[in-house]
């Protein structure tokens, strides 16, 4: 009898089994795959996990190696040894590596080195603080110097300029020409309030044989980054055009040293995020938004050939190819994921269209969960435009029930919303715990144009907003969605959707949660760090009165419309977030406080405009299904 019971169980589908939801704390098991590099003799992928650990409040990161066939992995201990290293100069003599430059004095004992006690700091221009960091008068230089020596050659001796870039800029930011004579690196040469209004960076080339510097995207205004050389000796970078605008369309270039090529300029719904030089150094793939996910790209880039740019879309589906890693002959490896799978590396096969998984980090713990279906859907917007919405729904979805409902508001406001992996805003997390997770791809996203990605600036106020509303109200009409229990929630560009829908929405929303959201533009004007945001979406300061658009702009604000507030709200705010600073949460939070609103007000000192600490995250997400829980279920 016991026999007959287990062959039944085994004979029994699979899938019957897994049915374990996923939950903060199994989120924060998950191994974060993180793509290095293809080794020398390309017969292996290296990459690294790292596992958080919450009780001990940080992530224990693994390097390992994998045979590129699959196979299994080993862990290796030196990584930097196994791939090539473009910080080494092409003859093996030389190394470029970076390192921070006490230069400008902002200490108290800086100016008064009798005042060892002192923690005062003395600034006399912008761009005091940046990101989640003060000036601390250091600045980030390239050095130069020989493989087997500790003396360095600062390539940018007494400039008051940073490379990498600061906040986000790394070891990217700086290569060798395969000539082995000239060092190209990212830096933009402005200070103060000059570099808090521009996002012009430029390439500059360093001759480590004469010492002479040059900039060769002179006249060339945006953001140059991430430059990288073909073994030809051909330069890619990201380039974009336009001085102050950060989200502007992003364009590959190429450049021989005589001739620079934009190879995407024509087509409208690229916008580059990534690239990789192809092995034969006549093509480059990239990673560019299309369609509400992130696909994977190929362009001619031939200097012997016609120089004209001949794209073509390599991948599609519903899941977001994040990184390209490398080619190995007629495959790329490359980092995909999903709304239901963090990252993985995988195979392309370039012939077949094809895609392998090659590392398995997560499967164990995938293999158990219930996913949770994610659904296209086109909704008219009011201005007769078609709107991608993804909807997500719970693991075992019944469409004969009915379920509470979110609508997810994105950030940037130009950052596009694909098939993320979010370790804070985690869909599957969401719809898990018996949520319909509304999310649209409204006004300002990145892949569907030129002009639906602009239309949100200087207009925060505007369009965008009726373009969530159309979305919620469109889902809604659906009898799966309990329109007395529906949410709204964000973060960033997202937290101040939620803000001034709050202001708006004619009860549409029993609930809402807004993370690091801006709700007041004159004290956000006046305490963020980059500058040259706030001038572009809104146009211009405050005060200029004859600014027609600014004064738009501004009288757009969340804080103008809390005569309207009447429903809960949840507010989170970082205490080291100079982006969104932290009176932006504490004005939103005493208004609801003072209306006599049933309002929260969760505070991450040690936070800045993300969740970074384990635990920091656990509480984040117990507060959030918390909240959820008292005031929509």
């Amino acid at each position: 009898m016991k026999k007959i019971i287990l062959a039944c169980f085994i004979a029994l589908p699979s899938f019957l089994f897994s049915q374990t939801k996923l939950s903060p704390e199994l989120l924060w098991k998950l191994g974060r795959v993180n793509a290095i590099g293809i080794s020398k003799d390309k017969q292996y992928i290296i990459y690294s996990v790292a596992t958080p650990d919450v009780d001990q409040n940080k992530s224990i990161t693994k390097t390992y190696r994998i045979p590129v066939n699959g196979g299994t992995a080993e862990e290796v201990n030196n990584a930097d040894t196994l791939v090539y290293n473009n910080h080494i100069s092409p003859d093996g003599k030389w190394k470029i590596s970076d390192s921070d430059v006490k230069i400008m004095n902002v200490y108290g004992s800086d100016f008064y080195p009798e005042l060892t006690k002192s923690n005062a700091q003395v600034y006399n221009s912008l761009m005091y603080r940046h990101w989640d960091t003060w000036e601390d008068g250091k600045f980030s230089h390239i050095f130069l110097s020989a493989v087997n020596d500790t003396s360095k050659k600062d390539l940018m001796a007494g400039q008051l300029y940073d490379s990498p870039q600061k906040p986000f800029g790394g070891d990217e930011d700086y290569i060798w020409n395969p000539d082995g004579k000239h060092v190209v690196y990212v830096t933009k040469q402005k200070q103060g309030v000059d570099y808090t209004v521009s996002t012009n960076t430029d390439l500059f080339e360093y001759n480590t044989e004469t010492g002479a510097t040059k900039n060769l995207t002179e006249g060339m205004m945006g953001y140059d980054v991430n430059p990288a050389y073909s073994w030809k000796g051909v330069l890619a970078w990201l380039s974009q055009k336009r001085d102050g605008y950060e989200a502007d369309k992003q364009d590959l270039i190429v450049y021989n040293g005589k001739q620079k090529i934009n190879l995407t300029e024509k087509l409208d719904t690229i916008n580059v995020e990534s690239f990789k030089w192809s092995d034969d150094a006549r093509s480059i793939f990239f990673v560019a938004p299309v369609n509400g996910t992130l696909q994977l790209f190929g362009v001619h880039a031939d200097f012997d050939s016609s120089g004209t740019a001949d794209v073509t879309q390599l991948t599609s589906g519903d899941f977001d190819v994040k990184q390209i890693v490398g080619q190995l002959y007629n495959t790329l490896v490359v980092v995909r994921e999903d709304m239901n799978h963090a990252a993985e590396l995988y195979l392309y096969d370039l012939p077949t269209k094809s895609f392998t998984q090659l590392t398995h980090v997560n499967d164990s713990m995938f293999n158990t969960l219930a996913l949770c279906k994610t659904q296209r859907r086109f909704v008219t917007t009011t201005d007769k435009k078609k709107m991608l919405v993804w909807v997500i729904f719970p693991p075992n979805f019944d469409s004969t029930k009915k379920y509470p409902t979110l609508l997810y508001c994105q950030g940037g406001p130009q950052s596009p919303l694909t098939q993320f992996y979010s370790f804070r805003w985690n869909f599957q997390l969401i719809a898990s715990n018996g949520y319909i997770i509304v999310a649209p791809d409204r006004r300002g996203m990145p892949g569907f144009g030129t002009k639906w990605n602009e239309d949100v600036s200087k207009d925060w106020g505007g369009q965008v907003l009726k373009d969530y509303l159309s979305a919620i109200d469109a889902v809604s009409k659906e009898k799966y969605v309990d329109t007395s229990r529906r949410g709204c929630i964000g973060a960033s560009f997202g937290g101040f959707s939620v803000f001034a829908l709050e202001g708006m929405h004619n009860h549409r929303f029993k609930t809402f949660i807004a993370h690091d959201g801006v709700f007041d533009f004159r004290s956000m004007y006046g305490t963020t760090d980059e500058m040259w945001f706030e001038n572009w979406e809104k146009g211009g300061a405050y005060w200029d009165k004859n600014n027609a658009v600014a004064q738009r702009s501004f009288s757009q604000s969340p804080s103008n419309f809390v005569q309207n507030w009447d429903t809960p709200i949840m507010i989170v705010q970082g205490g080291k977030d100079y982006r969104v600073p932290i009176e932006q949460g504490q004005q939103a939070f005493q208004a609801a406080q003072l209306k006599g609103i049933k309002s929260r007000f969760l505070y991450l000192p040690d936070e800045n405009h993300w969740v970074l600490k384990a635990q920091d995250a656990m509480v984040w997400q117990h507060e959030f299904f918390k909240w959820l829980d008292e005031t929509l279920k």
